[in-house]
């Protein structure tokens, strides 16, 4: 099946996972809920993602993953269909999470695929487009969602959303698919990682990352109209810009670690860049909150694409394992920081929520330091 497929599979798929983050404010005013409630639609989503992959790894071992992938993304269509219609927001949740339930199986549809159809270079060059679509399809989700707002009605684009996710499975040839021969793991084993120490200070200082990048991008237009009084979509919209340009200057991490002798120094640099533009948005300048607020984003991008590699050295546990493990801590971070932000926001206010993420992310810094100092006798770096 062309690769090009795929990615756009991914691409529509990530729409739906973050269309409702720059709408949250509209949801809000509809359904007559809090904020910290709105936010929940992004952390009821993400929660079955962390949980979800363990069980979907499993199904893939003795079924087609096109198959799947084909059915799963017509059953996240029919979702759309219905997110626009449900009349209350009890009922936005519940489509919410089972989009949740679907979205994982997807994903783990599109990664097992890859990883079974090429090897060598073309596994790392494919993956690597993989992970761009990601990025893609979670920025433009965004993005459209709030022009959508703007310039139509959000509804709109949810239909734009449905009908391109039914073409994309109907193009799917299940038939491409070879089935996975290797022996089914049991659920246990997904937790045999984190008995490594090392290991599992990086998987809680993903977790930290995480937290702090959901919070601040799940509640960013909340921000922007208490902070800075900007209330339109489509500018909302614009500012989730600094999303995308932050991952084009995370393309410099290459570079960047050219002067770092180990990933765990690497990794302590930029946590502590990543901590400090955290302290940089608490400001009343919408100028210097954008610049912060991709550099952000910038950090982000680097310390996933630093510590999801690194994981897979250091794990003496099969791929499956090892990955599974990751996206569980990666996702449950995102759930937990979608919601509970929210109240801190709500009650105490901004400076109290800027507090909140940067207190988290110094764990999370602290956790890599840790494994710094550790490392510097070993090869751990």
């Amino acid at each position: 099946m062309p690769i090009l497929l795929l990615l756009c599979c991914s691409i529509f798929t990530f729409f739906v996972l973050y269309a409702p983050q720059p709408l949250l404010m509209v949801f809000a005013t509809q359904f007559g809920v809090s904020v910290a409630s709105s936010g929940s639609l992004m952390s009821i989503t993400m929660l079955p993602l962390a949980i979800a992959p363990i069980f979907y790894g499993l199904l893939f071992a003795h079924h087609n993953a096109l198959h799947i992938l084909k059915y799963a993304m017509l059953m996240l269509a029919a979702t759309c269909i219905i997110f626009v219609y449900v009349p209350n927001f009890e009922l936005l949740l519940l489509t919410r999470f089972l989009q949740g339930l679907i979205l994982p199986a997807i994903l783990t549809a599109l990664t097992s695929y890859i990883g079974q159809q090429y090897q060598g270079k073309a596994l790392h060059k494919n993956m690597t487009r993989y992970i761009a679509s990601t990025i893609i399809g979670g920025y433009f989700g965004r993005m459209l969602a709030a022009n959508f707002a703007s310039f139509y009605s959000w509804e709109s684009f949810y239909y734009v959303i449905a009908t391109a996710l039914t073409v994309l499975a109907i193009t799917i040839n299940v038939h491409l698919f070879e089935k996975n021969t290797h022996p089914i793991s049991s659920p246990r084993e997904y937790l045999k990682p984190l008995k490594e120490p090392t290991l599992l200070r990086l998987y809680l200082a993903v977790f930290c990352m995480f937290f702090c990048f959901s919070a601040l991008l799940n509640y960013l237009p909340f921000i922007l109209s208490t902070q800075f009084s900007i209330i339109d979509s489509r500018l909302i919209g614009w500012i989730y810009s600094g999303y995308f340009v932050g991952a084009i200057l995370s393309l410099t991490t290459p570079l960047l670690k050219r002067h770092l002798y180990n990933n765990w120094l690497f990794l302590t640099v930029i946590f502590s860049v990543y901590s400090g533009s955290i302290i940089v948005l608490d400001t009343t300048s919408i100028s210097i909150f954008v610049s912060a607020f991709t550099l952000f984003c910038a950090c982000m991008f680097m310390i996933h694409a630093t510590a999801a590699p690194l994981a897979n050295v250091l794990s003496t546990a099969p791929v499956s394992v090892t990955n599974g493990a990751y996206v569980s801590f990666y996702y449950t971070g995102g759930a937990l920081g979608s919601y509970f932000p929210g109240l801190v926001i709500e009650h105490l206010g901004y400076h109290a929520f800027i507090i909140n993420l940067f207190v988290l992310c110094l764990c999370g810094l602290l956790l890599i330091h840790k494994n710094y100092k550790q490392g510097i006798s070993t090869t751990l770096g």
